[in-house]
């Protein structure tokens, strides 16, 4: 982040794909079709997860969670960059920046966290099913959900405050189509590096207690409980390994905003779609509201 001076400095400039106007209009298309897509998808699990009482248990619980939170990391980014594509005016506010930057670094703590918690969570359901429920109850998983927001936003309030310090000289101008800074290496490891290793740990046992079931039913139904997530979590830590943990020199700058848009707007809309597709419970208890609003406006 740069800025002119102290004196005429009023915010930043997102360059975002400035340099090849001819994607802007596209692109603005693309982004607000997968945006709507996305809230739609999110909001509809979130709305599942509450109204049905076939899914009130502690999966569908930190589902929520996570389409919330997804809900939350476009909304942060989506609009401001549908802005700048549209309009000529490419500019953010300081405090705009700012705000944009602690809720991004935020979320993404978040999620990271929360798919570990989700790991534990079918590591519970498959490897110790007759205790499931009085391991996982409902306490443990609203502390285990605190958690993971008070760490994700808690290393937000302290990367935010200490980029904030940094000297700011130059031109005013971000390479990218929202208020991004390198992440602290430090910090990269412990929120790629350490949940992903709980999720291996986790999926680990998974296999091993599987691979125990002499049915190959049983193994198909054990393994079917956490194709989803698992699915989310090769796609998720998949795009920010590439984007955070590579040398700088890997790729250039368009590739990085290319690989940050994907996992800003494209992973919360398969999120959804991942668990909708290959989800039976999901999928009857959407039938089942389907069916509950189509006789509400019969009767």
């Amino acid at each position: 982040m740069e800025r002119a001076n102290e004196s005429t400095f009023s915010g930043f400039i997102l360059l975002g794909f400035s340099n090849q106007p001819q994607l802007e209009m596209a692109l603005f298309v693309v982004i607000l079709i997968t945006y709507s897509l996305s809230c739609l998808g999110n909001g509809a699990i979130i709305l599942l997860s509450t109204m049905d009482p076939h899914l009130h248990t502690p999966m569908y619980f930190f589902l929520s969670n996570l389409s919330f939170m997804d809900l939350c990391l476009t909304t942060c980014t989506v609009p401001q960059t549908l802005a700048n594509f549209k309009g000529k005016d490419k500019t953010i506010t300081y405090g705009g920046c700012v705000a944009q930057l602690f809720i991004a670094l935020g979320l993404g703590g978040v999620e990271c966290v929360l798919l570990s918690v989700m790991a534990y969570d079918r590591y519970v359901a498959v490897c110790r099913p007759l205790h499931y429920m009085v391991i996982v109850h409902p306490q443990l998983c609203l502390q285990l959900v605190v958690t993971a927001w008070l760490t994700g936003f808690g290393n937000s309030v302290v990367q935010t405050a200490l980029t904030m310090t940094l000297p700011l000289c130059g031109k005013n101008q971000v390479d990218h189509f929202f208020c991004e800074v390198p992440v602290i290496f430090a910090v990269s490891t412990f929120f790629l590096v350490v949940p992903l290793s709980l999720i291996v740990v986790s999926y680990g046992h998974i296999t091993c207690a599987v691979l125990k079931i002499k049915s190959a039913h049983g193994r198909q139904k054990a393994f079917g409980t956490c194709g989803s997530h698992l699915m989310v979590v090769i796609i998720f830590f998949g795009t920010l390994i590439s984007l955070y943990l590579q040398p700088p020199s890997s790729y250039s700058q368009d590739v990085n905003k290319s690989i940050a848009l994907f996992y800003t707007l494209v992973t919360p809309l398969l999120n959804p779609l991942i668990y909708t597709l290959r989800n039976k419970e999901v999928k009857g208890a959407l039938r089942r509201q389907m069916r509950r609003i189509l006789d509400l406006r019969q009767s």
